[in-house]
């Protein structure tokens, strides 16, 4: 239909019907490419709103058409933390609220839906893989020292540290110990409390669009990495989510990705249970030695085995429901954005899409 765009990661329609696509913009480059907001005319993609010159930072994700305007997930221009702003046709752009302090890292704040009730609903990574910020996140520290992931309630911790060797310094031998939800070089002991925060990472928000910062509430927790959400035509929502990766100071070996269904104030296991919602302490999911670092507890060397980081009792978590699992798909094959068909196709009406990567 159109071509020449560049990272585009979401579609939608205003209230005439016409399409637009959102550009993510930046990348990894020496000049990285602005997000942009392009509507599509006769084939060609036509530039709206070059959304970087607002103060929108990369990466632009999640787009939706809500009461007169476009919704837009992305990247804080200055602080990089996660934000939604809303777009007119004319340019004007209001950051509807900032400050998720996980999408300092590698996963952000990724799609944006408005809900049978009205709110809306974001989808929003965790910072780190499987909840400690290790070497694989040197990038992201160093433009963000204070990144870590962010709990949607209190929290206790199990006191697991993981030692590597310290970026931030010249000297090559420098080790740093690293606990759960905290920055990197920081070590954590066992009944240690981390506050939870409206504004968490691994979850699904919801707010009222009228009044975003006095309604943000987390929807459900726990998610590894959220992606994008839609309902069914019985009002049930389901949520795409993007599984562990064999990586970090704490790589988890799972062979899903997976699509869950949504129920109110769930926990999803993140990041203590697999994307089946099995226990991570299962040896199945322990990768090789080497690629685990090495595990300290009260100064106490460690086997290097996958341990529970969250103590589940005394933060009153309840392992979560494997009946929620809607669906499975192979690792890395990155399950994205949802779609219900509609009920006119028939045999294929009502039937749950997603776009996939290649595993």
């Amino acid at each position: 239909m159109v071509d020449g765009l560049t990272y585009a990661t979401s579609v939608a329609w205003d209230g005439q019907g016409r399409m637009y696509v959102l550009e993510a913009g930046g990348a990894f480059v020496e000049e990285p490419v602005p997000a942009r907001l392009m509507r599509i005319e006769n084939g060609r993609a036509v530039e709206v709103v070059n959304l970087q010159t607002k103060g929108i930072g990369a990466s632009a994700v999640g787009l939706v058409w809500h009461d007169g305007a476009f919704y837009i997930t992305h990247r804080d221009g200055k602080d990089r933390t996660g934000a939604v702003s809303r777009v007119t046709l004319d340019g004007r752009v209001t950051q509807v609220f900032k400050g998720i302090v996980d999408s300092q890292s590698e996963h952000q704040i990724n799609g944006i839906e408005v809900g049978p009730n009205g709110r809306m609903y974001v989808a929003v990574g965790p910072a780190s893989n499987s909840g400690v910020v290790g070497l694989d996140l040197g990038p992201f520290v160093a433009r963000s020292p204070k990144v870590h992931p962010r709990p949607c309630q209190d929290i206790v911790l199990t006191g697991y540290n993981f030692m590597t060797p310290d970026f931030r310094t010249d000297n090559q031998s420098d080790t740093a110990l690293t606990g759960a939800f905290v920055p990197f070089g920081t070590a954590t002991k066992a009944g240690q409390v981390i506050k939870g925060t409206n504004k968490c990472g691994g979850s699904i928000l919801s707010f009222d669009p009228k009044n975003a910062e006095g309604t943000l509430r987390p929807y459900v927790s726990g998610l590894r990495n959220a992606i994008d959400m839609a309902w069914n035509n019985q009002g049930t929502m389901f949520v795409a989510v993007n599984g562990y990766d064999i990586r970090g100071s704490r790589s988890v070996k799972d062979q899903w990705d997976a699509t869950y269904r949504v129920k109110p104030g769930a926990w999803y296991g993140w990041p203590d249970f697999s994307a089946t919602l099995e226990p991570l302490t299962d040896p199945k999911f322990t990768p090789p030695g080497s690629q685990l670092a090495p595990i300290m507890k009260g100064g106490v060397a460690q086997p290097p085995k996958l341990n529970f980081l969250i103590d589940h009792a005394a933060s009153k978590l309840t392992p979560p429901d494997r009946s929620l699992v809607a669906g499975l798909h192979d690792w890395n094959s990155s399950p994205s954005g949802l779609h219900f068909s509609p009920d006119g196709w028939g045999p294929f009406g009502n039937q749950l899409l997603w776009p996939n990567g290649a595993t």
